[in-house]
């Protein structure tokens, strides 16, 4: 039996699906989480405080840990400063700040847009202003006149504080995500999305994700970007644009595709956990699949939802997931980050599919009184 160290939030959707899937593979867990240090075992789970480990990151660990998933950005720190087969510290400090990874991109010879802490102002325009270190698009603003570039930047400061915000030029075209592993420093390709939906802002919350067949261009241009940021061992999901002048990388953040979304490929969880004991990398999977992290279309406390029964019946619907719990407070996007649910497609048109599907669903959501928005 091999031990395996999960390093997650103790919030997070996948804690629970990759703990499972360690357990069926018949491995031991241990969860490092930012549950409280203080309390003792306040979740009921054992798992070690990430405070704890800051404080004693060797006594804080059982002996004869064998490998690590880290779940998230934050995570991917605690697991990298650990000393364990995993990406480097520098190197996933560089990934998850997006001032560090433009200028490693740059230093590296990929293209990269012209770019500026935002209280330079913009670096021409149309362009698109971002925290830099938040994940799903959360904060991110495009903005086409100095009038809108400040209103954008007013907002994103009442959603972040002091946190700087990179503005860089908007690059216009397709986006694409590639889900991959690195071994030694090699990158092994799990799965090639494509997001059929245009991101062109004011915001960017994403929706569908639809695997596509391998692309060289798309490929190279990940592993250039990975090497440049100096990923070595372990997971990583990274986002590119395309256009006529060819793949502009946006981020390779080292950890897998985040919320419920692993499920899109089978066995994901799985293949990563065994990665990351055995150094066995997963196999690419394009056979026809999608899944939609469904909208938040207005802000509201979560009731509940009609037709997710209706929804599953469709063809080539494999399973909706709600992952809302009554009461939960939703904000659409810049300032929302987490999804309601998870709709989830193979074989066939998953796009057409996916689309039906999420038209069945009906959202009740009660009105935010402005005391609690105000917050």
């Amino acid at each position: 039996m091999s031990t395996l160290l999960l390093c997650a939030t103790t919030t997070g959707y996948q804690t629970q699906a990759f703990a499972e899937a360690a357990r069926r593979l018949g491995h031991q867990v241990v969860l490092a989480t930012d549950r409280c240090h203080v309390m003792e075992n306040p979740w009921g789970d054992g798992a070690v405080a990430w405070r704890a480990l800051d404080f004693e990151p060797e006594a804080g660990l059982p002996p004869g840990i064998d490998g690590v998933v880290a779940l998230g950005d934050q995570a991917a720190l605690r697991a990298a400063a650990l000393g364990l087969r995993f990406h480097p510290l520098e190197a996933v400090r560089a990934a998850i700040d997006k001032q560090l990874t433009r200028q490693r991109f740059e230093a590296a010879g990929l293209r990269v847009p012209q770019y500026q802490l935002a209280e330079l102002g913009a670096p021409g325009f149309p362009c698109v202003l971002k925290p830099l270190n938040r994940s799903a698009s959360q904060g991110v603003i495009r903005a086409d006149t100095p009038q809108e570039f400040d209103a954008a930047l007013a907002r994103i400061r009442r959603l972040v504080g002091p946190e700087p915000v990179l503005a860089e030029q908007f690059i216009s075209g397709h986006e694409f995500a590639l889900e991959g592993v690195m071994t030694h420093g090699q990158l092994h390709v799990v799965a090639l999305f494509d997001k059929p939906d245009p991101l062109d802002g004011p915001y960017f919350e994403e929706s569908i994700y639809l695997t596509c067949p391998p692309d060289n261009a798309m490929i190279e241009a990940a592993e250039q970007a990975a090497a440049a940021l100096g990923l070595t061992d372990g997971a990583i999901h990274a986002e590119m644009r395309v256009n006529a002048q060819g793949v502009w990388m946006l981020e390779v953040a080292p950890r897998p595709i985040g919320g419920l979304c692993a499920r899109v490929i089978p066995y994901l969880a799985e293949q990563l956990i065994e990665h990351a004991l055995t150094g066995r990398p997963p196999a690419f999977y394009a056979d026809p699949a999608g899944v939609m992290m469904i909208p938040v279309t207005r802000e509201g406390l979560y009731r509940s939802v009609e037709g997710v029964e209706n929804a599953r019946a469709v063809p080539g619907i494999e399973d909706v997931v709600i992952t809302a719990t009554p009461g939960q407070h939703f904000k659409p996007w810049p300032e929302g980050n987490s999804y309601p649910g998870f709709i989830f497609a193979r074989g066939g048109d998953p796009d057409s599919a996916l689309r039906r599907a999420y038209a069945c669903l009906n959202f009740q959501l009660a009105t935010v009184l402005p005391a609690l928005n105000a917050r």
